[in-house]
């Protein structure tokens, strides 16, 4: 079953929530946050094992392509599949079902994404692998992060029904999904217990999602066909240039799992799952020193500093802090951010004010 398995990576995005260390010409999927290795080349690293090189596919911008190769060169360079433009995920997921038909009718996709973080790697595995074979049944699959707070920044999945054990792991059929709530209901959702985060990992085959697309999406559909009929020839960019900026934005949870009958779900429980999408979120996925203080990069002295993240981009910067308490300090040379831990999510409200002010060169 393994040989009909692909993964793809969605690496296109902009990960503004962690600048300003983040930036256009290096999205967060690109940041090494305290390690060697970016988040990207993380992503790629816990495939190993399930998937080889040549099953593996990455969804990316041209900006971004180049780079992205260098930091993983083991992935064959024709399976970079470039978008002219960001359109949404679901436009992403079509492409690339589009490319693993071409090569594989009975191919089994995984959608997964480039920049988020997983600690228990082998159970994360372990839970594809039931995908797999949940998917195998005809149903759309996601994994369900238990919920640990009342989130308003993540889309939640109602457990239903069981349908029973596939390879160990428990799977349910999903009653709803439900986009980022307000927070009296996120409050509801925690305390129902029946509600997950929506992980934005996916599992289908890949008749299975196109015939979605059909029913749900049929524009789109319609330029996925154009692009699947030219994918052999020499016409195959023309074309994918000349459809993209047709397609309408959207996502594939509103465009595709919000409408679909056909859903199940793994609870991924254990999963050490963090989408690091604000600073804040650095405390869920790195160990802190003695006074609960995270420093990276930078050159740091403290007097009763504690609870905060000190991030320097130049080595040699000296970052000196006296009485900080649950503070985030990200300098970055021409950028610099400080801001309480708690406020930590209004950086995209920082940088959508410095678009609208045309000072790009911060960006």
């Amino acid at each position: 079953m393994k040989e009909h398995f692909y993964a793809v990576i969605m690496a296109g995005g902009g990960g503004t929530r962690l600048w300003p260390l983040s930036r256009h010409d290096r999205p967060k999927q690109m940041l090494r946050l305290g390690g060697e290795d970016s988040l990207f080349q993380m992503a790629v690293n816990r495939l190993q094992g399930l998937f080889p090189p040549e099953n593996i596919y990455v969804v990316t911008v041209a900006e971004q392509a180049a780079l992205l190769q260098q930091q993983s060169p083991e992935i064959p360079a024709e399976n970079y599949l470039i978008e002219p433009m960001p359109r949404g995920t679901a436009s992403v997921v079509g492409y690339a079902a589009v490319a693993v038909r071409q090569r594989d009718p009975q191919g089994v996709m995984a959608i997964l994404t480039a920049d988020h973080f997983i600690q228990n790697q082998d159970l994360f595995r372990d839970l594809l692998r039931s995908a797999n074979q949940v998917a195998q049944d005809g149903f759309l699959v996601t994994l369900g992060i238990d919920p640990s707070f009342a989130a308003t920044g993540y889309g939640y999945v109602q457990q239903g029904a069981l349908l029973g054990a596939y390879g160990g792991h428990e799977a349910y059929r999903v009653v709803r999904f439900k986009e980022k709530p307000g927070e009296e209901q996120a409050r509801e959702f925690l305390a129902r217990g029946d509600h997950f985060w929506n992980s934005g990992m996916f599992i289908w085959r890949v008749d299975r999602i196109l015939e979605e697309f059909a029913a749900n999406m049929p524009d789109l559909m319609a330029g996925l066909n154009e692009i699947s009929a030219a994918w052999s020839g020499e016409q195959r960019d023309a074309v994918i240039h000349a459809v993209w900026p047709k397609i309408k934005t959207q996502t594939i949870d509103y465009g595709i799992m919000e409408k679909a009958a056909q859903v199940a779900m793994l609870p991924a429980r254990g999963l050490g799952w963090s989408d690091v999408g604000s600073w804040d979120s650095i405390f869920d996925v790195l160990p802190s020193d003695e006074n609960g203080n995270i420093i990276l990069g930078a050159q740091h002295f403290g007097l009763e500093t504690s609870n905060s993240l000190i991030c320097a981009e130049r080595p040699d910067r000296m970052i000196v802090t006296i009485g900080a308490s649950d503070l985030v300090i990200v300098d970055t040379g021409n950028a610099i951010l400080v801001c309480p831990r708690d406020k930590a999510q209004k950086v995209r409200e920082v940088v959508n004010a410095l678009k609208a002010t045309g000072k790009n060169q911060y960006l």
